[in-house]
C-alpha cells in the first residue's frame, strides 16, 4: 500500500475480497494536504511502515535509500530517493518478476513528477527548507533518477486535478514516461535556475492546514476509528450553543441552497458538496472545538472527512440537525439567493450593490464584473475590513459554493445585508455576457 488515506476500510475490505493481507505501506513523504493512513493500517492490520532514509517520524518505520528493495510474490518494489517536493519524498520502481526483473514496468512518484507537472517545491518554507534550495533538488531527481527511465514505463502519481500540491494537475491517472518526456513542461531542457523560476512562478496559495497536516504525519496519533468514536455524539441545541459561547465553530455541511434557506445564526457554511476538505481546513481552526450541523445521516461523514486533514476536535454533531431549531424561529438567519437577471438590474438602480468576488487572481484575469470588489476567500478572514458596511453586498465566485462560504463569514461578522449570486459568474456571463470586463 502507497500513500493511503486515512480511512482505510476500503483498501482492507478489497484486499480480504482478494484473500490478501496488506503487509506493507510506504509514504512517498511527509503529505501536507492529508492525513495519511498509515497508522491505522498498523494498528488494525500489523501493517510495516517505510519512510524514505531522510524521514524522521515518531513511530517505528524503515528507512528507505536509494536502491533497496521490497519483494512479495511476483513484485518487486526498489526505491529511489527524489527529494525535491520534500526533502524526503521517494518515487518507488515497479517490478513485474513475470515480465523482466530489469525493467519497471512502473514507477509511484508521489508529489515528485505528476501528470503534466511536478511537485511544487515551496511548501515546506516554514519548515527550514527554503524554495530554491528544494527546487534545486526537485531539478536533480527528475534528470538523475526519473528521466532515464524507459519510455514505456508507467507513471502513477499521488494526485491528479484538484490538488494545491502543483499549477497544473492533469486530469489523467496515469501516463508514461515517454509522453511526460515529450509534454510536460518541467522535463523541457532548462538549466537549474530556469527550471526553479518556471516551477515557482504562479502557484496558488497553499491552504493554512497544509504544515499542520505535514508535521501530523510524522506523529504519533490517534487513529481515525478511535477519533471518530469519541466524536459521534449528538448534541442537543443548548449544548451546542452553551459550546459556540465557550468558543466552539458551528459548521454546517449542507448544500448551499439549503444553508441560504435557513440556517442557525453564527454558523459558516463548507458544503460535503464541492472542495470540503480545502475549504473547511482554509476556514476553520483546527485548534478549536467543532460542532457539526447535517442532514441526518450525514454527521460521520463530515466528520471522516474532517478526519483526512487531522481536523479532530469535533465535540460533537447537532442532534436532528436543522429540526432541532424550529421552535427557536430567533436563531435562524437566511441568505438571500440572487440570479444574475436580478443582479444586472439591480446594477442599474441608484445606490447599486457591492459585487464581492471571492474567486482567484487567475480566474479573475479570465473575467470579471464590472466595478467589482475583489477579496480571494482564502484571504477574505484577514482582510474583513475592506468589505464596505452600510451597503447591500451580492457574493460570486465561479458556481456558487465558494460564495456561500463567503455569504456565511461575512455573516458571522457582522455584515448581514449580504446576498449570493445564484450560478456565479457561470450564470452572469449567459444572461450578461457584455458585462463581463477582460
Amino acid at each position: 500500500m502507497v500513500d493511503p488515506q486515512r480511512d482505510i476500510d476500503q483498501y482492507v475490505e478489497d484486499a480480504r475480497r482478494q484473500g490478501l493481507q496488506i503487509r506493507h505501506v510506504f509514504l512517498t513523504h511527509f503529505h501536507a494536504d492529508f492525513v495519511a493512513g498509515h497508522l491505522e493500517l498498523r494498528d488494525r492490520e500489523g501493517t510495516k511502515i517505510y519512510l524514505g532514509a531522510r524521514g524522521k517520524a515518531e513511530y517505528a518505520f524503515t528507512p528507505m535509500k536509494d536502491g533497496d528493495e521490497v519483494t512479495f510474490g511476483k513484485v518487486r518494489l526498489r526505491v529511489l530517493e527524489t527529494p525535491g517536493h520534500t526533502v524526503e519524498s521517494i518515487s518507488i520502481l515497479v517490478y513485474d518478476l513475470e515480465k523482466s526483473d530489469r525493467d519497471p514496468q512502473a514507477v509511484l512518484t508521489g508529489d515528485t513528477l505528476f501528470i503534466g507537472d511536478v511537485g511544487r517545491p515551496d511548501l515546506r518554507a516554514s519548515l527550514g527548507w527554503s524554495a530554491a534550495e528544494l527546487g534545486g533538488m526537485l531539478y536533480d531527481s527528475l534528470r538523475e533518477k526519473l528521466l532515464p527511465l524507459p519510455d514505456e514505463t508507467l507513471v502513477y502519481p499521488t494526485h491528479g486535478a484538484g490538488s494545491a500540491c502543483g499549477k497544473n494537475l492533469s486530469t489523467d491517472t496515469v501516463s508514461t514516461m515517454g509522453v511526460q518526456r515529450r509534454y510536460n513542461y518541467a522535463l523541457q531542457p532548462m538549466t537549474k535556475e530556469a527550471f526553479i523560476r518556471v516551477v515557482l512562478v504562479d502557484q496558488p496559495d497553499p491552504p493554512p492546514y497544509f504544515t499542520y497536516d505535514a508535521v501530523l504525519n510524522t506523529k504519533e496519533r490517534p487513529t481515525l476509528e478511535e477519533t471518530l468514536e469519541r466524536e459521534m455524539k449528538p448534541l442537543p441545541l443548548g449544548e451546542a450553543l452553551r459550546l459556540k459561547a465557550g468558543g466552539a465553530q458551528l459548521l454546517d455541511v449542507r448544500d448551499p441552497a439549503d444553508f441560504e434557506g435557513a440556517h442557525l445564526a453564527g454558523s459558516l457554511n463548507v458544503g460535503l458538496g464541492g472542495k470540503f476538505a480545502t475549504w473547511a481546513g482554509t476556514i476553520l481552526d483546527g485548534e478549536r472545538p467543532i460542532v457539526i450541523i447535517a442532514d441526518p445521516g450525514h454527521e460521520e461523514e463530515a466528520a471522516m472527512r474532517l478526519g483526512r486533514i487531522g481536523f479532530d476536535r469535533v465535540a460533537g454533531y447537532l442532534a436532528g440537525g436543522m429540526q432541532a431549531v424550529e421552535a427557536r424561529p430567533d436563531l435562524v438567519r437566511r441568505t438571500e439567493r440572487v440570479t444574475a437577471a436580478t443582479l444586472a438590474e439591480r446594477l442599474t438602480w441608484p445606490d447599486p450593490p457591492v459585487v464581492l468576488d471571492v474567486r482567484t487572481d487567475r480566474e479573475r484575469q479570465e473575467g470579471r464584473i464590472e466595478g467589482s470588489l475583489h477579496i480571494p476567500l482564502n484571504h477574505l478572514r484577514e482582510r474583513m475590513h475592506e468589505a464596505p458596511r452600510g451597503r447591500s453586498l451580492v457574493v460570486t465566485c465561479a458556481g456558487g459554493y465558494r460564495s456561500s462560504i463567503a455569504a456565511s463569514l461575512l455573516e458571522q461578522h457582522g455584515i448581514e445585508d449580504v446576498a449570493n449570486l445564484v450560478g456565479g459568474m457561470e450564470a452572469w456571463e449567459t444572461v450578461r455576457p457584455q458585462g463581463v470586463e477582460k
